[in-house]
């Protein structure tokens, strides 16, 4: 007999099914025992007798039973299965599950966070949790088939790669093959996907992980996220806001049909006016900030190219440089603006587009520098010296060879899905998130390395 989903009762009546899933409830009638059984479709009522009695919460069992409409008085509306009951004819218990250490009947708020992420796989079991990851999983796949029918490739690119000054600390990963050197984690795939514009790929993605050892904040998961990462060659900035715009209002209709995107087309807003009117340049445009289901997206453009540098220069710590790149440095000028890079680069305005929603910037993107002649401007007007432009001398030799122009966008896939859901926190659409402290969940790391692993790779610690 086949093995179905709990779900597929409904089209099952008066036929046996065999079931597999674990007991959410259990109700002891003396003669009957009632239990709903539970598997990520849902939730349907199966009916025993005294061999149910030695079942307890989270066992997970076989059911082999016959599916029975309920009498319309025994209905219950709050379960998709309702309308029908399972009549035991068999039942295995296939394991014993012993007193859980956190609950997960309810939606899991009020439960203390480093509990759940410490048991994160009895966490996952909640319905929403399972509902995160579920629509996750739905969303990825949606933006997977909408590229590729717009013959977009998608290409992988290395996770153990070259450090170089981009904005944020690095991972560091020891070479044991060339001991006293490190790989770094990407903390984006930014100039891989530069460098496949120049082999010619034209449209690429991918649904890359990034690395950033920064502190964690509520939209801002720590050590490592997921971003839908995207490239295209030969187009301009208009192109790549209008692709994400029709993706993302299709995804929406389709994956979350109870939300509705309250302006369209999205606002287009430069950054000056944006910050003089809102405060701030990821404004809310929600008309109803009380209607969780409002999704006010905007584009917020015309970013300058540089911001004036601070003291504490994050790039060469000499605190002598002027600027600094107000998104990064492979961000295109503006091509009126060019001139100004050699008598007012504070003037420049950047080719820069920040993609917001409910006042959360959830993705970001530019169309990029092509030419290594403003390249090498704008890293001499952000102070690097010679020794930290020869970390990009593969990025500048690629471009001698011709280089198309191009540009692309990054939108975080969790931070999406956390506005989206209304999640207070990123962790929330994660399986196994770091927490605030960046213990990773359930593997309590990071650990110790062991005095044969350290001399092994050359490495002494000192703490």
């Amino acid at each position: 007999m086949k093995k179905y989903n709990i779900i597929d009762v409904l089209s099952h009546i008066g036929k046996e099914i065999e079931l597999y899933g674990w007991v959410d409830t259990v109700r002891d009638h003396r003669k009957i025992v009632f239990v709903d059984l539970r598997d990520r479709t849902g939730i349907v009522q199966v009916v025993g007798g005294e061999d149910f009695k030695t079942l307890s919460c989270e066992d997970v069992v076989y059911i082999k039973g016959l599916v029975k409409k309920r009498p319309d008085k025994l209905v219950n509306p709050k379960l998709a299965t309702g309308t029908v009951e399972v009549e035991t004819k068999s039942l295995k218990i296939i394991t014993k599950a012993q007193p859980l250490p956190i609950p997960i009947s309810s939606n899991g708020y009020d439960v203390n966070e480093e509990s759940r992420l410490k048991y994160r796989y009895l966490d996952i079991r909640r319905p929403r949790m399972l509902r995160n990851l579920i629509l996750k999983s739905q969303s990825t796949l949606f933006i997977r088939n909408y590229l590729s029918k717009l013959d977009f490739i998608e290409v992988e690119t290395p996770i153990l790669t070259k450090t170089t000054p981009e904005g944020a600390r690095d991972f560091l990963v020891p070479s044991r093959l060339q001991k006293g050197n490190f790989y770094a984690l990407p903390q984006s795939p930014q100039q891989y996907k530069q460098l496949l514009m120049v082999g010619g790929i034209e449209r690429y993605f991918q649904f890359a992980r990034c690395f950033r050892d920064e502190d964690p904040r509520k939209d801002r998961a720590y050590g490592e996220f997921t971003q839908l990462d995207l490239e295209m060659s030969f187009i301009e900035q208009n192109d790549i806001l209008t692709l994400i715009e029709n993706m993302f209002t299709k995804l929406v209709a389709i994956l979350f049909p109870e939300k509705f995107i309250s302006q369209s087309p999205w606002p287009r807003l430069s950054h000056s006016d944006t910050k003089k009117k809102y405060g701030t340049d990821k404004p809310d445009l929600r008309k109803d900030k009380n209607n969780p289901n409002e999704l006010a997206f905007s584009w917020t453009i015309d970013f300058p190219l540089f911001t004036e540098q601070s003291d504490e220069d994050f790039f060469h710590g000499s605190g002598k440089a002027k600027f600094a790149p107000s998104h990064h440095m492979f961000t295109a000028p503006h091509p009126d603006d060019i001139p100004l890079l050699n008598t007012d680069p504070l003037k420049v305005r950047g080719l820069q587009h920040d993609l917001v929603l409910n006042g959360f910037e959830v993705g970001g993107g530019s169309i990029r520098i092509h030419q290594s002649k403003v390249q090498n401007k704008v890293f001499d007007l952000i102070g690097f010296t010679a020794e930290q432009k020869k970390q990009f001398d593969h990025m500048l030799e690629a471009f001698s060879y011709g280089v198309p122009p191009h540009g692309g966008i990054a939108p975080g896939i969790d931070r999406f899905l956390m506005v989206a859901l209304g999640e207070p926190s990123i962790r929330e659409v994660i399986a196994f998130p770091a927490s605030s402290g960046g213990k990773i969940s359930v593997m309590d790391a990071p650990t110790p390395a062991t005095n044969e692993q350290l001399n092994e790779l050359g490495i002494r610690v000192i703490v």
